[in-house]
């Protein structure tokens, strides 16, 4: 039921789905690029981790002389060993929309560095869509009003049998009002923000379906830079254009670090995302800089 659920509202929210400024023709493309996203779907009430259950996936696939398929999505209801970046636990209670997916290393490396900025894209463009007003900051945090909604994770992983995989995971608080007492003044969840309870399953729906169009996005720069779709100036790929009109951090003073809460470095003005996805930002002293991993944290 939970996943049928999530599948009908992938399908409706697909049809809805924002594919300006490109033509029907090439949305169609688009979309054809990303529809294994939901290919398969696994839901489960309590999972350790949903990364961790794909991985599982992987080997019993290999184990019947298989690939995983593209696009597999393990959702869970509750996580008891989530991770955020730098091994930092996640709260993951009742009422969140928790959820991992399995994308195969096909692209070339530096749009498979751009995935990231993708789901960030997708993550984004779904919270708006259930009217809550949601910003991106570098690199992979959604933020409402400057508290922390959802985050995502991505590692790229080998199978048993040596096939690589991207895995990507989503976290957005939903209807898991109730934070522990250091996240109660930087966190916040869609119904609080609404002042109503959310559909979790339904939301799922819409960001697989907004997945769909960012990944497919993403793939289409790539084939636009091999020269497939005719000349074009590459110099900021679609899906980079897409993330920076969703960013807030740009014209911010922030700290930077490669773990910021544990080790912040030095203190910059961020003047912008390049096409690379690099933060490129300003120190006290006049000088340039760029960085490509890490974090930032606003002042």
């Amino acid at each position: 039921m939970s996943r049928s659920h999530i599948r009908r509202s992938r399908e409706l929210a697909l049809c809805q789905i924002d594919t300006s400024p490109f033509s029907p023709d090439q949305a169609e493309i688009i979309l054809r690029y990303g529809a294994p996203v939901g290919t398969r779907v696994e839901y489960h009430g309590q999972l350790d981790r949903c990364m961790g259950r794909l991985q599982e996936l992987m080997g019993a696939a290999e184990q019947k002389n298989q690939t995983l398929a593209a696009g597999t999505v393990v959702v869970a209801e509750i996580l008891t060993g989530s991770m955020g970046r730098f091994a930092r636990s996640w709260y993951a209670p009742a009422g969140g929309a928790w959820l991992a997916m399995a994308w195969p290393d096909t692209l070339l490396p530096e749009f498979a560095r751009l995935l990231p900025f993708a789901v960030g894209l997708a993550c984004c463009r779904a919270v708006r869509a259930f009217g809550v007003t949601a910003d991106l900051k570098w690199v992979n945090d959604i933020l409402v009003a400057g508290k922390k909604i959802g985050g995502i994770l991505c590692q790229t992983v080998l199978s048993p049998g040596g096939e690589r995989f991207h895995l990507l995971g989503i976290g957005i608080n939903g209807n898991n009002i109730d934070f522990p007492g250091e996240l109660g003044h930087v966190a916040t969840c869609l119904s609080e923000e609404l002042g109503a309870r959310v559909d979790v399953l339904s939301f799922i729906g819409h960001l697989l379906a907004e997945l769909s169009w960012s990944i497919g996005l993403l793939h289409y720069d790539e084939q636009l830079s091999l020269g497939q779709k005719g000349a074009r100036d590459r110099s900021c790929p679609f899906v980079m254009q897409s993330w920076l009109a969703y960013c807030d951090s740009l014209g911010r003073r922030v700290e930077y670090g490669f773990d910021v809460q544990e080790k912040p470095m030095y203190q910059a003005l961020v003047l912008g995302v390049d096409s690379c996805g690099g933060l490129q930002m300003e120190l006290d002293d006049g000088t340039l800089v760029s960085e490509f991993s890490g974090e930032i944290r606003y002042l």
